[in-house]
């Protein structure tokens, strides 16, 4: 194995890893889980504002 052998598997496991993310970030099934986790600094602001009128 030569030094453009290694870097082309490399090359195309960083591809693949990356296609892995894609796949996992814009899947359906994980959509629910990130639009909560979108809501969280919302949640936060309205629990403070809450113990303020207390």
């Amino acid at each position: 194995m030569d030094q453009g052998t290694l870097q082309g598997i490399g090359t195309v496991l960083a591809m693949v890893a990356f296609l892995g993310v894609c796949w996992w970030a814009f899947s359906s099934h994980k959509k629910k889980d990130f639009e909560e986790a979108a809501q969280l600094p919302f949640n936060d602001e309205l629990k403070s504002s809450q113990n303020e009128d207390k």
